[in-house]
């Protein structure tokens, strides 16, 4: 089964996505992680990858598409989790094509619906283990007494310099802009199903696998 992740920044699409890894034994596709495993991998793609990035120019939706073949190719395990992509009607076309000619399906697309006010409340509280990148918030899962972390024992915890009221205003404007036209692209293709992204990880995780079971 091979699915889209869709939502804000911040309405806990990793969180989820680790889940379904963890859970269904799905392949999570994280545009940053393959671009930063790319980089690194001394491959004819990754050699160019790296070029990009050290010349400060954005990696082009081919480059993307590019390493994204090169992960359907290899073992899909449980299906393919889409985090980070597509972000815009063009590059949801691009992936549409890519998946027929890799005989692939995309069978659903779950889009976490937030409220803007609560997304800010739950942003501004978060961090993540530097370890494992496992999410914890002051308010709904502070970090353990002893500061490490539950899922692999690290005690290095990090928050994003832009995890801010003002950043992430700037980040929901270029979503809504950018993004958000995905959201009646699937609603008209018959795939998009919604969940509430506010919900605690396991009310949420627990909707999405209903959409995912039915």
């Amino acid at each position: 089964m091979n699915i889209i992740l869709l939502g804000p920044p911040g309405a806990g699409k990793g969180t989820q996505a680790r889940r379904l890894v963890d859970g269904r034994n799905m392949v999570q596709l994280s545009t940053g992680d393959m671009l930063r495993e790319a980089k690194d991998s001394g491959t004819e793609m990754g050699n160019m990858v790296a070029g990009v990035m050290a010349r400060g120019e954005l990696v082009t939706d081919e480059i993307v598409i590019g390493l994204i073949r090169e992960k359907l190719t290899g073992d899909n395990k449980g299906g393919f989790i889409f985090d980070g992509f597509p972000r815009t009607l063009e590059q949801a076309d691009a992936l549409a094509k890519l998946m027929a000619d890799e005989g692939q399906t995309l069978d659903a697309v779950i889009e976490m619906r937030v409220d803007d006010e609560a997304l800010v409340d739950r942003i501004t509280a978060r961090s993540t283990c530097g370890g494992c990148g496992e999410v914890y918030n002051d308010n709904t899962k502070p970090i353990p007494a002893d500061e490490k972390c539950t899922n692999c024992g690290a005690s290095d915890f990090k928050r994003r310099a832009d995890d801010n009221a003002e950043s992430l205003k700037t980040r929901l404007m270029a979503y809504y802009k950018q993004t958000s036209p995905l959201i009646g692209y699937y609603y008209a293709k018959d795939t998009l199903s919604v969940v509430n992204g506010l919900g605690a990880i396991d009310e949420v995780h627990g909707e999405i696998a209903a959409v995912l079971d039915t």
